[in-house]
């Protein structure tokens, strides 16, 4: 069926606020895109990746001599001859080390013991299940809160000893680091004082973000020219680029990392992983381009997972439900090696944003990683690092409070929200909150989804005995990653950097330091320079990617691309205009205060025919200049943003429960989101309908499991579930706009909020159905299996 194009702008100048079409998509429908596995170099061998059985062991002895003896097999590595380069050991983002190949013993199964390089992908393979290699068993621990023990085995023996972590003193072997912020003594006694206290304890599981493209990487050394190319599933190209640099000491300029189109990243191609590293040696080592691409299962195994937060909660209220304090205190579960970011420049991942929407004068949270035997991690699973636990923790929270003192949730949440007047708002855990009208954003929600007529509708189902719950969650996000002066990645600053030629035609090349994986940058960045410079769209090309033609930058992920790359994006195409002006004026023969910039083209003020477009100016830039004025239109402009920016939203769920089997049926979900000014509404709408699929899929299906020994449960798609088309709700989407007033452009961000904020509506949604029946919370995955537990020790007959 051909696609309704009518309410698609025109071609032309098609700058903010326009649904224009994306223009990458031409060539992703006809099959050409261009990802990693596309690509083949003269020469190239394959990698394959021994990985152990065992969550923890000692490795007694590896033999790799049944594989050398493989047809097409050309050598096979361990750490012993990564050690001998001295890579054997890698930096993480956090500040800890990760084994690049184990290192003396296995810490998680699935853990990467050996490579092999071969001729063909299937004699990589053969070799890899041909290498043996011998194990001793070793206690296993999988639970964050036996990792706190005494008694429980060391897992990170080359910290043995260490009193100091990077954040403090260690608490046991296992301790990684204990971040806080607020005033513990001030929510206490706030706590103590409040009429109404309620305590929960809950667990965000741990998920994996699992995009349909798994990793992979090519290394290519030339030994001609001693320079090295790697084409990388990577959403950050230049961090990567620093990162190879200083643990290889290969000089930057002699790195160029090519990111190619890329199937899905959502935080999962951020890190460097030890495919990677050994794809790069083997490289080095046999003077050949080598190619690692991994299986789903090496995906789900041994690659960044998120979450993992177990989390107790305590909510002070009057008893007209003001509410008055939170503490907070959480486990959470870093698996082997610390991989996620660094807690003193990203607050335990943000989690400091628990206090949400709402106007808390005391807060305290405290965050406690450790270390158990499992992959290493998180990684920020679309969501800017730990925002999504933070969000559903204190969206939870609310609801139960609502429960306690028999108050209607958005009632509760009506009278506890910041309001409008008292932005720019300092949160009682640090931050500044940009803007928002949370009321006027539920309001519109609750008109949307007709809540006083659900309410009413309810009542009379359970009055029948039907099962049925409305869910309510109001979020802020915090996206941007930045001010550099705050915040960096291994000591690099979190500025971004764009790059803009206008060419004689009024044509344009846009470069820029992100990569996108499917947020339609090829689409936004040319519609901010078109709105900014008055081009045509379609004259105006996007190019990311490549360190060695797109300026410095950190990359995308945590919804930063537009925070700060479209702020770097806006603020250069202005300084072109700066220029453009001069020539302007020199064209009409006017002084250059005489004219001004209105309805996208160089106007005499008060003389509105006489005027010319940014067009005519471009060809002058070349042609037709000033006295001694440099010719061209082109910049590169660094953007550092003052703050982060802070999204927001209202989302409210509608669901019905089958008594007999516990299935539940997402009847109705509407989502309304203030992202600041729009760019595309048409690409907002697909993210945010992304977005609450992934949601979706983490409240009812998705959930990496382990066994006591330490073994993956959750390995593959038949037991990783991914919502398809059948299982996925329809979403009812609309927008509120307070924008951002310190960004060049008022935008916030959006890419992330409807994962961070609809988890807790599906929760909310459930326990609302059942809350009559004295359930007051259930912790995801909410499977049928659960509710079916829970109906059936609540006494519900299944007729």
């Amino acid at each position: 069926m051909a696609m309704d194009t009518s309410n698609l702008e025109p071609k032309g100048i098609q700058g903010l606020g326009k649904a224009i079409k994306r223009k990458e998509d031409a060539r992703f429908i006809q099959g050409r895109g261009n990802y990693l596995d596309d690509i083949k170099l003269p020469g190239m061998i394959y990698m394959a990746l021994v990985h152990s059985p065992y969550a923890h062991a000692k490795i007694l002895n590896i033999d790799a001599s049944e594989a050398l003896k493989i047809p097409g097999v050309k050598a096979v590595i361990t750490s012993k001859d990564l050690a001998a380069a001295g890579l054997s050991w890698i930096p993480t983002l956090a500040g800890d080390k990760q084994m690049v190949l184990a290192d003396g013993k296995v810490l998680y199964q699935y853990q990467e013991v050996a490579a092999v390089y071969a001729e063909t992908r299937q004699a990589a393979a053969d070799g890899a299940a041909a290498v043996q290699v011998e194990y001793e068993p070793l206690p296993v621990v999988v639970d964050p809160y036996k990792a706190t023990a005494p008694d429980a085995p060391v897992l990170r023996e080359d910290l043995k000893g260490h009193m100091t972590g990077a954040h403090g003193p260690r608490r046991h072997d296992n301790h990684i680091w204990t971040w806080d912020v607020g005033s513990k003594d001030e929510a206490e006694k706030t706590l103590e004082k409040s009429e109404i206290r309620i305590k929960q304890h809950m667990v965000y599981p741990r998920s994996h973000p699992a995009p349909l493209e798994p990793c992979g990487c090519i290394g290519d050394m030339n030994p001609a020219t001693g320079r090295l190319t790697v084409y990388m599933t990577t959403q950050a190209p230049h961090a990567i680029r620093t990162v190879l640099s200083l643990v290889t000491k290969i000089p930057e300029n002699n790195i160029r990392v090519i990111s190619p189109d890329i199937g899905g990243g959502f935080g999962n191609k951020v890190p460097v992983y030890p495919g990677y590293v050994c794809a790069i040696v083997g490289s080095i080592v046999l003077g050949v381009p080598v190619k690692w691409i991994e299986t789903r299962t090496e995906n789900l195994t041994t690659t960044g997972f998120a979450r993992d937060f177990h989390m107790d909660v305590e909510l002070g209220a009057t008893k007209d439900g003001k509410v008055t304090a939170l503490k907070v205190y959480t486990l959470a579960d870093h698996g082997a090696f610390d991989a996620a970011a660094d807690p003193s420049k990203y607050p335990a991942g943000l989690f400091s944003i628990c206090t949400g929407s709402y106007d808390f004068q005391k807060a305290y949270a405290e965050v406690e990683a450790v270390y158990t035997n499992k992959a290493p991690g998180g990684v920020a699973y679309r969501c800017s690092f730990r925002v999504t636990e933070a969000s559903y923790l204190i969206e939870r929270s609310m609801d139960v409070l609502a429960h306690e003192l028999k108050m209607d949730p958005a009632e509760l949440r009506l009278k506890n929200f910041i309001q409008p007047s008292q932005f720019p708002y300092p949160s009682a855990l640090g931050w500044t909150y940009d803007s928002g009208d949370y009321e006027k954003t539920l309001k519109v929600a609750l008109e949307r989804i007709g809540y006083a007529e659900l309410r009413k509708e309810q009542a009379e189902k359970r009055a029948k005995g039907e099962l049925m719950g409305i869910g309510i969650s109001t979020f802020t996000e915090i996206v941007g990653a930045g001010p550099s002066k705050d915040f960096d990645i291994l000591g690099i600053k979190m500025f971004d950097g764009a790059e803009i030629r206008v060419h004689p035609s009024g044509s344009a090349i846009v470069r820029a330091g992100t990569r996108h994986q499917g947020q339609g940058h090829e689409t936004t960045w040319a519609q901010i320079v078109s709105e900014e410079l008055g081009l045509d769209v379609d004259k105006i090309i996007v190019e990311e990617g490549d360190t060695d033609t797109a300026p410095y930058g950190l990359g995308t992920y945590a919804s930063r691309s537009t925070p700060t790359a479209g702020g770097a994006m806006a603020l250069g195409a202005r300084r072109i205009r700066e220029k453009a002006k001069k020539i302007a004026a020199h064209l009409l023969e006017v002084g250059e205060s005489d004219v001004e910039w209105a309805d996208k083209k160089f106007v005499v003020k008060g003389v509105p025919g006489k005027s010319v477009t940014m067009n005519e100016v471009a060809f002058a830039a070349y042609t037709n200049l000033p006295p001694g004025m440099e010719p061209g239109l082109e910049t590169t402009y660094y953007y550092d943003p003052p703050n982060l920016t802070f999204p927001n939203g209202a989302y409210i769920c509608v669901v019905d429960i089958d008594k007999g089997t516990g299935a539940v049926k997402v009847r109705r979900f509407v989502a309304i989101d203030d992202c600041g000014t729009i760019i595309n509404p048409m690409i907002v709408e697909g993210q945010v309908h992304g977005g609450l699929t992934e949601g979706f899929a983490m409240a009812f299906m998705q959930e990496i499991a382990f066994d006591e020994q330490g073994n993956h449960l959750s390995s593959n798609f038949t037991d990783y579930l991914l919502p398809t088309a059948l299982e996925t709700p329809k979403w009812e989407t609309g927008y509120t706009v307070t924008p951002s007033p310190h960004h060049p452009i008022g935008a916030k961000g959006v890419g992330e909020s409807p994962t961070v904020g609809s988890p807790a509506a599906y929760v909310n949604a459930v326990v609302d159905a059942l809350a009559h029946l004295g359930v007051r919370h259930i912790d995801m995955p909410i499977t049928r299996e659960k509710v079916w537990k829970v109906l059936r020790q609540a006494g519900v007959d299944s007729f």
